[in-house]
């Protein structure tokens, strides 16, 4: 063979293997999973920015239940933080943290009324209830998103190429917490 013809032999070689080597395709799916996660991470932020104009609202017909007002602020503000640090894990504990404190304000809006009738409590319940919705969409995309890159990055030839530019690594799926399968109590 000519040397020539050995190097055009080699960059077609390199350049096929170069062409399935589904690089692009990985990083694609990687920025799919991030953006996934930051529609979580805003539909949560949304969630908590809500909850004070609820938490206010509510307060202000029951001076008495302070104590769940302490735990919502409490899991909000760790829902806050998980949400700046961008841990999925943290966030689907701090949520699970703020789903207790909301069934039990919305337990004690029972009890009240005069506030069930305020028409303050009732947009702001139905902001938290489509903000509830926008959330459980989130995590199905971010889900469907993690699972589609998981399957991709271990599937021949592109685990070898996810795993040299430091890809290889499955990401986390947002999972429900523990005992979300049970259905809540609400007791008065």
């Amino acid at each position: 063979m000519k040397r020539s013809s050995r190097v055009a032999f080699t960059l077609a070689v390199v350049g096929v293997l170069t062409a399935g080597c589904g690089y692009n395709t990985i990083q694609s799916m990687d920025e799919r999973v991030n953006q996934a996660q930051g529609q979580i991470q805003t539909q949560l932020q949304r969630r908590a920015d809500l909850i004070p104009n609820l938490v206010n609202t509510v307060k202000g017909v029951t001076k008495q239940e302070d104590t769940v007002f302490i735990s919502i602020a409490n899991a909000r503000s760790r829902l806050g933080g998980a949400i700046q640090a961008g841990n999925v894990p943290e966030m689907a504990a701090a949520n699970a943290a703020l789903n207790q404190g909301l069934g039990r304000l919305i337990a004690i809006s029972e009890n009240y009324p005069q506030l069930r009738s305020s028409e303050n409590f009732k947009q702001l319940q139905d902001q938290l209830e489509g903000t509830e919705n926008r959330i459980s969409v989130a995590r199905q995309d971010y889900n469907a998103s993690v699972g589609e890159f998981n399957a991709y990055i271990r599937r021949f030839p592109y685990n070898i190429t996810a795993k040299v530019f430091g890809l290889g690594k499955p990401r986390e799926y947002f999972e429900a917490a523990a005992g979300a399968a049970e259905v809540p109590k609400v007791s008065f």
